[in-house]
């Protein structure tokens, strides 16, 4: 059992939280291997309709955990490919792919690696004083987790970058306003907003939310006739649903619906 990253369930939420505040939530083996048994429950368990991801105590996660590859101490050169393909690869793969919604809030400093996976999620809310730093250029690395991928495609080239070549911090708000996240709130009210948001698509048509996160993902590689062909089958499948059902029943009887996420 370990404590790297914290899991509670209720109300359908499933909340993941980076739990080596010390280290800023870097990453080690443990916390990897922790983060993707979350994720991979949030797959397997009907009980999770929405998953919300965080960090302990005033960093949401400094990256890697270097302290464990000091030069110094010599020993063979790190593969850092096997670190990629056998860490957070899967676990990148596994957000993306998760049919349900994932929110992260990012509580404060997002850098490296951790403000990829921030970013990979599907809706992130930011404290105001939190950052998000591609710090991969200061110790001669390539933008990894999904950044050179997402960053181009959210950003655009030119911002890409400048964020990966400058490794300049970026506050929440500019991250907000650039597009790269939702909304930066006031730090208090990072953990209510996230949770409230949480809850409310946790309450959602899990199905029609999923099927939704697939087609928008697939838009950047699509043809347009590719994206019309994927709307039409994913709007079949939503149409069967109990959740359809339900929710025109519940506008035709002018109440709220209750979606059961099938």
């Amino acid at each position: 059992m370990t404590d790297t990253v914290l899991a509670s369930l209720a109300d359908g939420v499933l909340t993941l939280t980076l739990n080596r505040p010390e280290k800023l939530n870097a990453f080690n083996e443990e916390m990897h291997l922790a983060l993707r048994a979350g994720f991979q429950r949030a797959r397997d368990d009907s009980q999770v309709r929405a998953v919300l991801l965080t960090g302990a105590g005033r960093g949401f996660c400094a990256g890697q955990d270097l302290g464990d590859r000091d030069p110094r101490k010599g020993g063979p050169v790190p593969d850092l490919g096997h670190t990629l393909e056998t860490f957070y690869n899967p676990t990148l793969r596994l957000i993306r792919s998760l049919e349900k919604p994932v929110i992260c809030a990012v509580n404060g400093v997002a850098a490296g690696a951790g403000a990829n996976i921030a970013i990979a999620c599907d809706i992130v809310l930011a404290a105001k004083s939190a950052r998000f730093v591609q710090a991969f250029s200061k110790i001669g690395l390539i933008p990894d987790a999904g950044g050179s991928f997402n960053l181009t495609r959210i950003l655009g080239e030119p911002r890409a970058k400048a964020l990966t070549l400058l490794a300049q911090p970026l506050p929440a708000e500019t991250a907000a306003d650039w597009g790269l996240i939702w909304k930066a709130v006031e730090d208090e009210q990072l953990m209510p907003e996230a949770q409230a948001l949480a809850a409310s698509l946790a309450a959602g048509p899990t199905l029609g939310l999923g099927l939704t996160k697939r087609l928008i993902q697939a838009a950047a590689t699509n043809s347009l006739d590719q994206q019309l062909d994927m709307e039409r089958d994913c709007q079949r499948e939503a149409g069967r649903s109990a959740d359809y059902a339900e929710g025109v029943t519940a506008f035709l009887e002018k109440r709220q619906p209750e979606f059961k996420g099938q």
